[in-house]
């Protein structure tokens, strides 16, 4: 396989499965649009082993596999165009590999059946499955200034992200017998998600649950605004495809804060138009 069509693979991967990212990948240079893509692709793979239906000790196995195959990239096969992408995005950008190993440890608790009790312990996980990826991206973008400081405000974008995503997937993972949402705050506003009690079925309705959505979602807003503390220490076009993807999840967030028992009845989700629109004002640096 010739390393163009690795990374089309890699294109084809994000453009089909990134539905929020792919309107600020969209907005990057080709070489870091590419890159973008490949980083994206191998941690769908992550991903994919860990949402899949394999039995959880072949999931265990293949997620370390997938570990050791970054090992070292530069033996990596053309006969796979992922991690052949990957090899080459190491070679030209200073990314750090090693996170994609976090990202597998946030895979390897949600197979394990993990739970949260304090925020704390949810705050590793965000950082693990999605700060992760803030730094992996930024690897990309490159900075000015302080790289520590970068690379925090990078981890905190991530976990304001997670935060979002845990919100709107409440149904959806409580089906798949998953609870993020941590043990102290569901105490503190009186409500009950107990997957094992009615397995596969939708969480009910609660009097309290909007109070919990409410609260949770304040505190992804400070996380947001933490984060976007990063965009002006990239380039514009780095900056506006961080932008665009934070201010689609942040819109997100809004909507499920105006509509928190939403989340029990399905996915929210915006339309193809509003992430457009979001996309547009990123580029102008029009993001409030």
């Amino acid at each position: 396989m010739e390393l163009t069509d690795a990374y089309r693979e890699c294109e084809r991967i994000t453009w089909g499965q990134a539905r929020n990212f792919a309107y600020g990948i969209r907005l990057l240079p080709a070489d870091k649009r590419r890159g973008l893509a490949v980083i994206y692709a191998f941690a769908r793979r992550i991903d994919d082993i860990g949402d899949g239906t394999m039995p959880a000790p072949e999931k265990i196995a293949a997620l370390e596999d997938a570990r050791r195959s970054l090992a070292d990239l530069s033996q990596a096969s053309d006969q796979d165009p992922v991690l052949f992408a990957l090899a080459d995005v190491q070679r030209r950008f200073p990314v750090p590999i090693a996170a994609f190993g976090e990202l597998i440890d946030g895979c390897l608790a949600d197979v394990r059946g993990t739970s949260y009790q304090t925020f704390d312990d949810l705050l590793y996980y965000c950082r693990c499955v999605a700060g992760s990826i803030g730094r992996l991206s930024l690897g990309i973008f490159g900075t000015t200034g302080d790289a520590a400081e970068a690379e925090r405000l990078a981890d905190s974008l991530g976990v304001a992200l997670q935060l979002t995503n845990i919100l709107r997937d409440v149904r959806e993972d409580f089906q798949n017998g998953r609870v993020y949402l941590p043990s102290e705050d569901l105490a503190k506003f009186d409500c009950v998600l107990d997957p094992a009690a009615s397995p596969g079925e939708a969480p009910r309705p609660q009097p309290q649950f909007s109070r919990l959505v409410e609260f949770e979602a304040e505190r992804a807003r400070d996380w947001y605004a933490t984060g976007m503390a990063l965009l002006p220490m990239l380039d514009r076009r780095s900056a506006a495809c961080t932008g665009a993807m934070a201010g689609i999840y942040r819109r997100l967030l809004d909507r499920i804060a105006e509509q928190p028992a939403a989340v029990l009845r399905g996915r929210m989700s915006l339309s193809a138009g509003e992430k457009g629109m979001v996309a547009v004002k990123a580029l102008a640096g029009r993001l409030g």
